[in-house]
């Protein structure tokens, strides 16, 4: 494999290549022999070259995991031995946050700023499951004084990890990091935009000293070795992350051995403004909420809803701030967001930006091109005002930075609109009336309500959605839920002879 293990990665014309798959332990190449271009969304030039995996090499990857499974990981790693190894890879991460951050940011475009950020919070995350994997544990179940009844938590088996591009280390993190705490072996698919860091963090793995097949890395197109490992048949459980159309056809891929699933997919989230809330908090929070990524995130909070006392002030105030965000180049210190991760990204963006203007929703700021970015996909922050929220752009994930300000007239009222789309991932509100608080974070159909905040991340609280937005947790202690399955034990500690239920 070509090396990339320079602490910088400073020559924009420089081509990158890894040609290897990382499967058993070793560095092979992929069976195809091809390579897959990835585009730097800042200048629309190839970057890097990644091999790509097909069926084959899934097939390869899905053996060697389940050798480990079957071998050194479950009978041969005791439980604390993999709290080490986590640990290990932690520390690394964190050695080596800046070279993946540069990787990741010419991938997908963020500031680099914030992909340090996520390399170091994805080393929390292999901190806080290194510290519960040999915490894992049943429980005795009382039945009777002749019998001794309890159950066991074990690993699921073979794990297959489906990742998405905006976020490639820090969600990988949160599949690699509770699946091996649990005892479990992983073939990890990454998203064919932004394969490069997923193969440095196999570097890690290696480094790390885990067994040879407990963590295997196979970047290629979903059709092809997404399809394969979700259909695979010595394939455990798949966890995805991604759009909720490719989620449901995971499903009926994964029906052939009825395997365990768990997704976490699209949203478009709540943000309630109640007239009482402190506005200038509220404001900040939601430039930063609804901004940050580009605006590619499925937890943006990308529906503002506003009381109407206070609408007007609010969506001027919004626009204002959000007019004053420095879109750039990821490189560059004074950026705060870059461009979107792809060609078909932006023009997707683009085109919820021309039904706002065809629809006659008010446009505060923003809908076209940063001036001075001749090249890249690059957009404007946009805020549309007076949106129509049963339309399209209120309705559908844009995946782009483009906000939705919408009034309401009551309580019951910014109720009725926070759960009146397919989705429920995220929701926030904004108020200084406790009792409210309570109450309609209660109302509020989605998986993390937020009050006066938004979308805290943290590796101890659990994370994931309703309705569209997917199915199981993740994080926490509930995502171990998701890679363990539950035995239950029964020992008859009687010692007279059983009667004969045939007897006369």
């Amino acid at each position: 494999m070509t090396d990339t293990t320079a602490s910088t990665l400073d020559r924009a014309d420089q081509v990158r290549t890894w040609d290897r798959l990382y499967i058993g332990g070793e560095w092979v190449p992929a069976h195809s022999g091809r390579l897959i271009e990835s585009i730097d969304p800042s200048t629309e030039q190839v970057w890097a070259l990644v091999a790509e995996a097909d069926e084959y090499d899934v097939d390869a990857a899905v053996a060697a995991a389940r050798a480990a499974f079957d071998g050194p990981w479950r009978h041969a790693t005791t439980p604390a031995q993999r709290g080490v190894l986590l640990y290990r890879l932690a520390e690394l991460l964190r050695r080596d946050a800046g070279r993946l951050a540069e990787i990741e940011s010419r991938d997908n475009g963020k500031p680099v700023r914030d992909t340090t950020g996520e390399m170091l919070r994805a080393a929390d995350w292999f901190t806080f499951y290194a510290g519960l994997a040999d915490k894992l544990r049943g429980a005795q179940v009382p039945v009777s004084e002749d019998a001794h009844a309890y159950t066991i938590r074990q690993p699921v088996g073979v794990v297959g990890a489906i990742l998405p591009w905006n976020s490639p280390i820090s969600l990988s993190s949160w599949k690699l990091a509770p699946a091996l705490a649990a005892g479990n072996t992983v073939v990890m698919k990454p998203a064919e935009l932004t394969s490069s860091s997923a193969l440095e963090l196999a570097r890690l793995v290696e480094e790390a000293g885990f067994p040879p097949g407990v963590v295997n890395v196979v970047p290629g197109y979903g059709g092809v070795a997404g399809a394969r490992l979700a259909s695979h048949p010595d394939v455990d459980k798949v966890s995805f992350t991604g759009e909720h159309r490719t989620a449901q056809e995971i499903m009926r891929q994964a029906a052939g051995n009825l395997k365990r699933i768990s997704f976490e997919c699209g949203g478009k989230s709540p943000y309630i403004v109640f007239a009482d809330a402190d506005l200038d908090r509220a404001l900040a929070v939601a430039v930063h909420s609804g901004f940050r990524s580009t605006g590619q995130s499925c937890s943006l909070a990308s529906r503002v809803l506003v009381e109407r006392p206070v609408y007007e002030e609010f969506a001027a105030r919004l626009a204002e701030r959000a007019a004053r965000i420095r879109v750039g180049m990821p490189f560059d210190p004074r950026t705060h967001i870059g461009p979107q991760t792809s060609r078909a990204q932006l023009e997707k963006t683009q085109s919820f930006i021309e039904d706002g203007r065809r629809a006659g929703f008010r446009l505060l700021t923003g809908g076209g091109r940063p001036a001075g970015l001749d090249r890249g996909y690059f957009v404007e922050p946009t805020v549309f005002a007076d949106v129509d929220h049963d339309s399209r752009m209120a309705q559908e994930e844009i995946f782009g930075p483009v906000l939705s300000v919408i009034p309401f007239e009551s309580e019951d009222d910014a109720v009725r609109m926070a759960n009146g789309t397919r989705y429920g991932l995220v929701g926030g509100l904004w108020t200084s009336d406790v009792r409210r608080a309570h109450r309609v974070a209660a109302r509020i159909e989605t998986g993390l309500v937020s009050v006066n905040t938004f979308r805290p991340i943290l590796p101890s609280l659990p994370y994931g959605g309703f309705k569209l937005s997917g199915i199981g947790r993740e994080n926490g202690l509930e995502v171990m839920a998701e890679y363990t399955e539950t035995k239950a034990v029964y020992v008859d500690l009687s010692v007279d002879e059983p009667a004969d239920p045939f007897a006369d």
